[in-house]
């Protein structure tokens, strides 16, 4: 069984789009061979949809979308996350579909409700576990928090999965990947249970999601890594029992993952909300250079537009310094002389 992760950037509310990236990358991954397509956590709606989850139209456009997939989607199984509605509840979901049939649904256990997370504002937790059948193979589903606690991946193996699908929505932290791995090796250790783990990648608003997706054979050793901030198509293959050893990339340094996020949050930020660029000050120091490489970096020298606001008490090596960057940069550049009287 051939497994593929979708580690794709989906736009909150963008219901349409997202769906044509999904459906894009279903048809790469059956193109490749592989026979699920597993997706981040509410991939459909993109994350956190917050306040639109409280919109009947917005919640019965997901609706009519689920549909669709159902009708026209063939040749693989996708594991796709969504809201769901029950109702008057509504629950944090992911269901599995295959060759016009609706295989099931499995309901979000466990809502996170601090840091960055409001879950329980909106959802109903679930309280079954989900394994689905394919090429042989029972197939158990989870979604992010769940695995950050021993139950439902032990239900999710007495249920009697032999493999976890785990769909996420992990935004970055300093060294946050390693905490998920290890995380995961605590789930594959207690369950004897091989992990596949897609993360979704991108900004939004004052979140990143590194994406760092991976998978854990039964020894909790790491068999596939994606690589940060890329939206890409990983594959892995389950063959006799086991997750076999696929590309792993390696872990960024500190400083190349902290600046990566940057990149990626402000060309998300300024991407999805469809500004035509930046406008940003130049002082000659430091703080100025790194904001003006992020922008550059971000979204290219062409949409970035750098203002340098000399005054007769600034040193002759600001003004240099900023022009050096102009130069070594190559973005747009102007430099407005302004006085005080004193």
């Amino acid at each position: 069984m051939k497994i593929a992760l979708a580690q794709i950037n989906p736009i909150v509310g963008d219901i349409d789009g997202n769906t044509e990236l999904i459906f894009a990358a279903a048809r790469e991954a059956a193109a490749a061979g592989a026979d699920i397509l597993l997706t981040p956590e509410l991939a459909l709606t993109g994350y956190p949809p917050e306040d639109l989850l409280l919109r009947p139209a917005f919640l019965q456009q997901c609706r009519e979308k689920i549909a669709r997939f159902i009708d026209e989607l063939d040749g693989i199984t996708l594991v796709l996350g969504y809201p769901s509605r029950s109702g008057d509840e509504i629950f944090n979901s992911a269901c599995a579909i295959r060759d016009g049939n609706f295989l099931g649904r499995y309901d979000k256990l466990l809502l996170p409700n601090n840091a960055v997370f409001d879950e329980v504002r909106y959802f109903t937790p679930g309280c079954t576990p989900f394994v689905f059948e394919q090429n042989g193979v029972q197939v158990g589903i989870a979604i992010c928090e769940d695995l950050w606690d021993t139950e439902p991946a032990a239900a999710a193996k007495d249920e009697g999965a032999e493999v976890l699908l785990v769909l996420n929505a992990s935004p970055y932290h300093q060294a946050k990947q390693s905490t998920r791995r290890e995380i995961a090796q605590q789930r594959v250790e207690e369950n004897d249970l091989p992990i596949v783990y897609c993360n979704l990648v991108g900004g939004q608003d004052e979140l990143v999601f590194d994406g760092h997706s991976f998978a854990l054979n039964k020894s909790g050793e790491l068999a596939l890594q994606l690589p940060a901030y890329h939206s890409q198509i990983g594959y892995c293959d389950f063959i006799a029992g086991d997750i076999q050893t696929a590309s792993i990339a390696a872990d960024e340094s500190i400083e190349a993952s902290i600046y990566g996020a940057l990149v990626l949050g402000v060309q998300d930020y300024i991407g999805k909300n469809r500004f035509p660029g930046v406008l940003l000050g130049l002082s000659g120091g430091i703080d100025s250079a790194l904001t003006l490489a992020i922008a550059v970096d971000a979204l290219g020298a062409d949409k970035v537009h750098a203002v340098m606001m000399p005054s007769r008490y600034t040193a002759d090596i600001s003004v240099n310094d900023s022009r050096e960057m102009i130069e070594i940069l190559g973005c747009q550049y102007s430099e407005i002389e302004i006085w005080a009287d004193v």
